[in-house]
């Protein structure tokens, strides 16, 4: 059975007030009635039966009687909205006339102006999700990404298209804030998906160096910019300046997400003063190499540790920094620090691993080894006191 509440509601579309809709579909329903009868079926108020069907006549939808009582009866749906139906087509053909000439006008305007029409599109928030997929998809060789954590939680539920594009050997890059390092969504990341970490990020995906998806982190809209070359390139070059500068984050995989972050914080420390506080003592002839203040300093207390989770943190921090490691030899209880960088990348963690041994009642002694084929290499002779 046809749902009379829909058919009111669309004959709403086609300009008829509430009460006409609901009066013309129960005269469709029941045939000639009266007009008590009407206001019964139809559920008008008596005062509005007589005023509603005047409209209707005058509309040319009913035929009223001049007896008494008052009979109505509607006029078949296809000679009722023939003239209705034409009328809108006219106006749509109309439309589409003058859409055509305002669209030649542009394009005349622009061709004046030397300049291209580019567009972008509005999506909203509940579409957001759903449009990342398919453009995940649709990707034919590489996709970057700048994601916060609201970007992150998208590309969370974007884990079968991230493990397709990849099945296909697509590039994925990935850069999220410090903050995310190792948190529950950064480990539902496929392991292929390459991850740095900055803190310039923003909600950014660029598919094949063209396509660009941008997502509001307060509201969740997103805006798609298609066959944009210049905003396209743009983002590209922004991405590759800020990845070439961001650190890696393999080497944390393991770790708990404090662990992870306590190593990331260790890292912007060392890299903005670690050198330079070596290099300062040395040219002093006043030698303070103690790097275990210069951590408390900017609040990281590595006192509480040991020497084997020191070893780890130093470890990772060299894998980030200069494909390096560090090598603890059991039976000498010697230290190797290796760097894959000249220029003394290696001294400051060697000298953080040199105050953690005296704090611990050894004496050191460092010998420093530079190539500059194959990188430095820092040993650290202990014995006890």
């Amino acid at each position: 059975m046809v749902n009379e509440h829909v058919l009111t509601v669309s004959l709403e579309e086609f300009g008829l007030s509430k009460y006409e809709a609901q009066a013309y579909v129960a005269l469709i329903s029941k045939g000639t009635i009266s007009a008590g009868e009407l206001a019964y079926y139809s559920d008008l108020p008596r005062t509005k039966v007589y005023p509603t069907l005047l409209k209707l006549e005058n509309k040319k939808l009913v035929i009223i009687s001049k007896s008494k009582p008052i009979m109505c009866t509607a006029i078949a749906p296809e000679d009722a909205f023939d003239s209705i139906i034409h009328e809108q087509i006219n106006k749509v053909n109309a439309m589409n006339t003058l859409i055509s000439n305002l669209k030649k006008a542009s394009e005349e305007s622009r061709k004046s102006r030397g300049s291209e029409e580019k567009r972008y599109f509005h999506v909203s928030a509940n579409n957001v999700l759903e449009q990342l997929r398919t453009m995940i998809e649709g990707s034919k060789f590489s996709i970057n990404i700048m994601a916060d954590q609201w970007g992150l939680g998208l590309l969370e539920e974007c884990k079968e298209q991230l493990l397709s594009v990849l099945r296909r050997n697509l590039e994925v890059k990935l850069l999220l804030p410090s903050t995310q390092i190792c948190s529950e969504a950064y480990r539902t990341i496929p392991n292929e998906v390459k991850i740095r970490v900055s803190d310039t990020i923003q909600n950014c995906f660029v598919f094949d160096e063209t396509e660009v998806l941008m997502v509001d982190n307060e509201n969740g809209k997103g805006a798609i910019f298609s066959s944009t070359e210049v905003l396209g390139v743009n983002q590209n070059r922004v991405f590759s300046d800020i990845w070439k500068n961001a650190i890696k984050t393999e080497s944390l995989a393991d770790m708990t997400k404090i662990e992870a972050q306590e190593v990331y914080k260790i890292i912007r420390i060392i890299n903005e003063y670690g050198l330079m506080h070596v290099l300062s003592s040395i040219a002093s002839k006043k030698p303070d190499f103690d790097m275990l203040k210069l951590l408390e300093k900017n609040g990281i207390n590595l006192k509480s540790k040991s020497l084997d989770e020191i070893i780890e943190i130093i470890d990772a921090a060299l894998q980030i920094e200069c494909s390096g490691h560090v090598n603890f030899d059991a039976n000498t209880k010697n230290i190797t620090i290796e760097s894959k960088l000249n220029s003394g990348h290696s001294l400051p963690w060697a000298y953080i691993l040199e105050g953690c041994l005296q704090k611990q009642g050894y004496k050191t002694r460092t010998v420093y080894q530079g190539n500059s084929n194959k990188g430095e290499k820092v040993l650290i002779k202990i014995s006890k006191n």
